[in-house]
């Protein structure tokens, strides 16, 4: 079955990000790229992407044929959903344990969600 492994960032998560330097970044992204690894040689790995911040993205309203938009930031949220892991997992437990390696998990928020399957 397939999992949708949200990860979310929130306020403190950016400033510890912000206040990393280079090479403590440059490890940060290191470990993701070993997770990729990890999970594509599992054979798990559907695709994993990082998303941009929600000051560059775009809320899409439509109604009665009129289409809105607002562009970000939203200042109502709080967190936000940095990237995701799509997984393709024997089970649910399986899938929480594999976003338990995501370094998230230890400092933000991680969620790990069935993706329906559609008739």
């Amino acid at each position: 079955m397939k999992y949708l492994i949200l990860i979310y960032n929130n306020p403190a998560t950016r400033r510890l990000w912000s206040e990393f330097s280079d090479e403590q970044r440059a490890e940060g992204w290191r470990a993701y790229a070993a997770l990729d690894e990890e999970f594509a040689a599992s054979g798990e790995l559907i695709v994993s992407e990082a998303l941009a911040d929600p000051s560059q993205g775009r809320r899409v309203l439509a109604r009665e044929g009129v289409t809105t938009t607002t562009d970000g930031p939203f200042a109502e949220v709080k967190e936000h959903l940095a990237g995701f892991y799509l997984l393709e997992c024997e089970s649910f437990e399986r899938a929480v344990e594999r976003a338990s390696l995501i370094p998230e998990a230890a400092f933000g928020m991680v969620e790990v969600r069935p993706v329906m399957e559609l008739p």
